[in-house]
C-alpha cells in the first residue's frame, strides 16, 4: 500500500499570494502595536485579505477595519523580491508588476460579533461560521504523517540549495509504502517514489550541463530524505521534458490566496481531512486561522499524551460566538477511551474560543504572520507544542 502526500515551493504563484496577503497583515499589525495605546485584543485589526497574480498583475483585495495605514504597493513588492523574483526571466518580477489596491473597510454587521466592545458577551465571538479540522499521528516525531514530512522536507531543501539553475516556482511529491496492516494501524516501510518539478533558469546552465540537471535535482532530493530511501526508489525530475523559468509562476499560471489548502493541511493524507477556508490570509479572530491551530494543537496534544496512535478533531463555530458550536474526534480506533468521552475532556481541557487561541497561539504577532504561509506545521509555533499532555493524562485519571 502507497500514500502519497504532494507540496510546493515558496515561489510558486499560490504561494507568492498567500505570502503577500500575510505580509499585508504583518504589517498593519506591527504599525498597530506603535499606537497608543498598543495592540491588545480590546482594538485588535480584523482582515481578510485575498490577493491574485497573472501575467505580471497582482490585486490585493479583503476586507480590512485597522486604525493604521500600511503601503499595500511597498509590502506586495518586497514580497515578491524576496523571493528571488527580480527578472521576467524567471516568470515574475516584482520590480515591474502592476499592483491594484482592491482593499475594502470590513462591514460592520460582522464587527458586532468580533469586537470585544461591540459583542453581547464583550469577547471576541467567531469571525465567521465555519469548520475546521485538526491532526496528529504517531508516524514520526513531528506527529505528522510521515509523507508529508517528507515532500515538505524536499521543498525546503531545494528552496535552500542556493543553486541558480534551479528558479523559485516548484513543486514535489512523494509516495510512502505502508505495511500491509488495516490503514489505522499500518506503519510506513520505505520511500518508494519521488516526484519533483522545478523551473530551470537557463540563463545559468549551458547545454553541455543540461543533462546534469536532473542527476543535481536528485541528489539535493535523496540528501535531504536518505533515512527512507533506498535502491529501489524511483525519482522523475520535470516529467513533461522540460519546464522554462520563464514560462513559470504567473507567466505561466494564475496565483490565488487559499488555492493549496490540501497541500498546507496534511498533503492529502487519509482521514486528515480539511475544512474551513484559507488561513494565512485572515486575522485570527476569524476561526478558519486560530481554530485551525487550535484542532490541530489538540489533536496533537492527544497523541502525544499516548491516549491514541491517530487522531480527528472537528471544531464547528458559528459567527458571533466564542464558544466551539461542536467538537468531534475520530481516533480511528486507536484511542484508549471511547472518542466522545474524549470530546467532552477536549471541551473541559482546552480553550478554543478565539480569544484564548489568539492569546495562547501569539497571534498577533507580525513575525508568526511571515513565516505561516511556509509551513502551517513543523516549526516552533505555540500550537506544535505538548505542553498539554500532562492536564490531559490527569484528566483521564
Amino acid at each position: 500500500m502507497q500514500i502519497s502526500s504532494e507540496s510546493i515551493k515558496v515561489g510558486h504563484p499560490d504561494i507568492v499570494a498567500d505570502i503577500i496577503a500575510a505580509n499585508v497583515i504583518a504589517a498593519i499589525l506591527d504599525e498597530e502595536k506603535k499606537m497608543k495605546p498598543g495592540l491588545t485584543l480590546d482594538n485588535m485589526p480584523h482582515c481578510g485579505i485575498e490577493v491574485f497574480l497573472g501575467k505580471g498583475i497582482c490585486v490585493v483585495g479583503g476586507e480590512v477595519r485597522t486604525r493604521v495605514y500600511v503601503d499595500i504597493d511597498k509590502i506586495a513588492r518586497n514580497a515578491v523580491l524576496a523571493l528571488g523574483y527580480n527578472d521576467a526571466a524567471l516568470g515574475l518580477n516584482g520590480n515591474s508588476m502592476g499592483i491594484l489596491n482592491a482593499i475594502i473597510p470590513q462591514s460592520d454587521n460582522i464587527n458586532l460579533g468580533t469586537s470585544m466592545k461591540l459583542n453581547k458577551k464583550h469577547e471576541i465571538g467567531a469571525g465567521d461560521q465555519g469548520i475546521m479540522y485538526g491532526f496528529a499521528c504517531d508516524d514520526t516525531p513531528e506527529l505528522l504523517p510521515l509523507p508529508y514530512v517528507l515532500v515538505n522536507r524536499m521543498m525546503r531543501a531545494f528552496e535552500t540549495c542556493g543553486d541558480p539553475d534551479f528558479a523559485p516556482d516548484g513543486k514535489g511529491q512523494v509516495s510512502v509504502e505502508y505495511s500491509n496492516d488495516a490503514c489505522n494501524t499500518c506503519k510506513p516501510v520505505r520511500l518508494a517514489k519521488v516526484l519533483m518539478s522545478n523551473a530551470i533558469d537557463y540563463r545559468n546552465v549551458s547545454k553541455a550541463d543540461k543533462p546534469k540537471i536532473k542527476a543535481k535535482a536528485q541528489k539535493i532530493a535523496f540528501e535531504c530524505l536518505k533515512d527512507w530511501v533506498d535502491k529501489k526508489t524511483e525519482f522523475l525530475f520535470n516529467p513533461t521534458g522540460e519546464w522554462e523559468a520563464i514560462n513559470s509562476c504567473s507567466a505561466a499560471d494564475s496565483g490565488v490566496t487559499g488555492r493549496k489548502l490540501v497541500v498546507q493541511f496534511y498533503g492529502g493524507f487519509p482521514g486528515a481531512q480539511m475544512g474551513g477556508g484559507s488561513v494565512v490570509n485572515k486575522s485570527p479572530e476569524k476561526v478558519d486561522c486560530s481554530a485551525a491551530f487550535g484542532a490541530r494543537y489538540v489533536a496533537k496534544n492527544v497523541v502525544a499524551a499516548g491516549l491514541a496512535a491517530k487522531c480527528s478533531v472537528q471544531l464547528a463555530y458559528a459567527i458571533g460566538v466564542a464558544k466551539p458550536f461542536s467538537i468531534f474526534v475520530d481516533t480511528f480506533g486507536t484511542g484508549t477511551l471511547p472518542d466522545h468521552k474524549l470530546e467532552n475532556l477536549i471541551e473541559k481541557v482546552f480553550d478554543l474560543t478565539p480569544g484564548g487561541m489568539i492569546e495562547k497561539f501569539d497571534l498577533l504577532n507580525a513575525n508568526v504572520y511571515r513565516k505561516i504561509p511556509v509551513t502551517l506545521f513543523m516549526d516552533d509555533y505555540r500550537w506544535e507544542k505538548t505542553d498539554m499532555v500532562k492536564k490531559l493524562r490527569a484528566a483521564v485519571k
